[in-house]
């Protein structure tokens, strides 16, 4: 027997003086209230209402009853009530800022079709670690080694040229006098987002083994450097989704297999399940994972 529901049209007829009018308040079939409120009598032992041809009257037994059935009743109601409120609270989620508005957008009302109101605060990767340290957001998608994370977003060059046929682009021939009549040596951009070791140090040794001279791997804004590209032959480093939203034509880079990691971290396991709990291609879509987007 459910006792919450028995109690609740105990009530709501006990208030009514009526089986059809009580049944009617708790929107339930009259002949649901008659077997609640019977399934309550049995499980007393004894009779709650005097039932009569046109009404029906509380037993001294059910005068008794009523005052802890409306308590339990009362509490029930403030218990609903404070689990939605629990649901629509806001869960701050830190992200990185190259996120694009549409896409996420496109997470909160996936993430609310999951009874979860998401917050979102997009920063750079080491503001992302940090707030999730100091527990000012309950969890974050922070930058990890691609084979450590659970998503998985290959990276590779970008520019305003479209290759036409080519379908790789090698770091090797940026290489200076390789390109005639070049006014300056071709730069490599890195963004915020990827200016982490596993990805930095990667490029910068690459830079190195093919002969690149320092000053042609940069690391500025996104906006500072797409300004860059756009008005040269440099080339931006970025992921495919992102160079598409830049206007940009992108390609992977020959010699390196070189990718974004991300995971998600929180100060509470709980909040950290609650992320994970989501289909991870919501969550991938925004981050720009390979087929992501629909």
């Amino acid at each position: 027997m459910d006792v919450v529901a028995a109690c609740k049209a105990f009530v709501a007829v006990s208030g009514y003086g009526s089986f059809t009018a009580g049944a009617a308040e708790a929107q339930i079939p009259q002949s649901v209230a008659s077997r609640r409120i019977a399934a309550l009598e049995k499980h007393f032992g004894a009779r709650l209402f005097t039932r009569s041809s046109r009404s029906v009257t509380l037993t001294l037994f059910g005068r008794e009853m009523l005052p802890s059935a409306r308590r339990l009743v009362e509490l029930v109601e403030a218990m609903e009530h404070d689990a939605e409120r629990a649901k629509l609270r806001p869960f701050r989620l830190a992200v990185p800022a190259v996120c694009v508005p549409r896409l996420l957008a496109r997470l909160v009302a996936d993430a609310r079709r999951h009874e979860l109101n998401l917050d979102l605060f997009p920063v750079g990767p080491g503001e992302r670690a940090e707030l999730a340290r100091t527990l000012e957001v309950r969890a974050a998608l922070v930058a990890v080694p691609p084979d450590e994370g659970v998503w998985r977003v290959p990276l590779g060059l970008a520019g305003r040229a479209d290759p036409g046929d080519v379908s790789v682009v090698y770091v090797e021939t940026l290489r200076a006098g390789r390109i005639a009549r070049e006014a300056r040596r071709r730069r490599v951009w890195i963004q915020p987002e990827d200016d982490v070791p596993h990805v930095r140090d990667r490029v910068t040794r690459l830079r190195d083994a093919v002969g690149l001279q320092p000053a042609q791997v940069v690391t500025a804004s996104l906006v500072a450097a797409t300004a860059e590209v756009l008005g040269s032959t440099d080339l931006l480093l970025c992921s495919r989704s992102q160079a598409g939203e830049l206007g940009l034509h992108w390609r992977p880079i020959g010699e390196l297999d070189l990718a974004r990691g991300y995971d998600v971290t929180a100060g509470q396991r709980e909040d950290s399940q609650r992320i994970r709990a989501l289909p991870p291609a919501v969550i991938g879509r925004c981050l720009g994972v390979p087929g992501g987007e629909e």
